[in-house]
């Protein structure tokens, strides 16, 4: 009886490493995020009850930090998976990024579907102006109609809008008006807008977040954080400009090699079974699935968008170079 017992506790234990990621530093799985805070937390709290044997562990950082941080790194970085790369990044990094042509694509938009197969769409990423009308109203001032209307002195330091070299929805105000108006004049918009920014926040979420704090009354924003901010109860309005709401476009992806390990495979086979369209139906339903919609509470419907044609990694990179602030 012993030794049948022990034969096999020994065939377990011979077994056992061969089980998955379930051993050792092999169950650990790394995520390099730039998605907001909240959604982030939702992501870890769902990975944690699907694989309570892994070590999930996800990393915040900026879209631009996040692309810069994998090209220095390589393919010998700690991150397995990347989430919320914004589009323009994607060309620089197809040395670091996996082979992602097994999964099926045609399920997706055709504009969000890459070429290579590298990566697979997460989400869209819409822009709009979100406003503070009680902190306008209590100093006295109108709500804005257009983008000429962010200059008058009276905003003075009651502006916030992301960075665009720091944050892809900043850039993507900056190239839609680029687009919509001409390079100059864009840049020129922008130097008279900086007297009445508060500040240039390094991510996409400052201008809410300032909003929130009531720092701010207007912000150049993401679409879904204020739709979020408003179902929570805070008292905030979008507003669409005559250019149209300015989008980027996101993917994720697994870096080359780290696709091997099956752990990693599991974590980035549930966020494209199940996390991605939960994530829209959640908290951005903009749309990115063919046959595929979703509807919250406060969302925009009929959303008009901005021109965002040539919206290139070479062309980010040589408009990002004359920004100054």
């Amino acid at each position: 009886m012993k030794k049948r017992w022990f034969a096999a506790v020994l065939c377990l234990i011979m077994l056992w490493p061969m089980a998955g990621c379930t051993s050792g530093a092999d169950n650990k799985v790394v995520i390099y995020s730039s998605a907001e805070e909240y959604r982030n937390e939702y992501f870890q709290q769902e990975l944690n009850k699907q694989f309570p044997d892994y070590q999930i562990t996800i990393e915040y950082m900026t879209s631009g930090n996040q692309a810069a941080k994998l090209l220095a790194e390589g393919t010998g970085t700690a991150c397995d998976i990347s989430y919320d790369l914004e589009y323009g990044y994607i060309d620089k990094l197809r040395g670091v990024l996996a082979d992602l042509s097994s999964y099926d694509d045609s399920i997706f938009v055709d504009e969000m579907v890459d070429a290579q197969h590298q990566v697979l769409p997460d989400y869209r990423n819409g822009g709009c102006i979100a406003i503070n009308r009680k902190l306008l109203e209590e100093k006295g001032l109108a709500a804005p109609t257009c983008y000429q209307d962010l200059l008058k002195p009276e905003y003075k330091g009651l502006i916030s809008m992301p960075n665009p070299k720091s944050s892809g929805t900043g850039y993507m105000f900056l190239k839609s008006l680029v687009n919509a108006w001409g390079e100059e004049e864009a840049y020129a918009y922008f130097d008279q807008l900086t007297p009445n920014v508060l500040q240039y926040t390094s991510s996409g979420s400052g201008p809410v977040n300032a909003l929130v704090q009531g720092e701010v009354a207007i912000g150049l924003a993401m679409t879904g954080q204020v739709v979020t901010e408003i179902n929570n109860g805070v008292d905030l309005e979008i507003l669409f400009f005559e250019e149209g709401s300015p989008y980027s476009l996101y993917a994720m992806a697994m870096v080359k090699g780290k696709d091997e390990r099956p752990c990693v495979k599991e974590v980035f086979d549930y966020f494209y079974n199940t996390l991605v369209a939960k994530d829209k139906e959640l908290f951005f339903p903009e749309k990115i699935y063919k046959d595929r919609d979703f509807v919250i509470d406060n969302y925009p419907q009929d959303i008009p968008y901005a021109d965002m044609s040539n919206n290139t990694a070479a062309e980010k990179e040589r408009l990002l170079t004359k920004w100054k602030y």
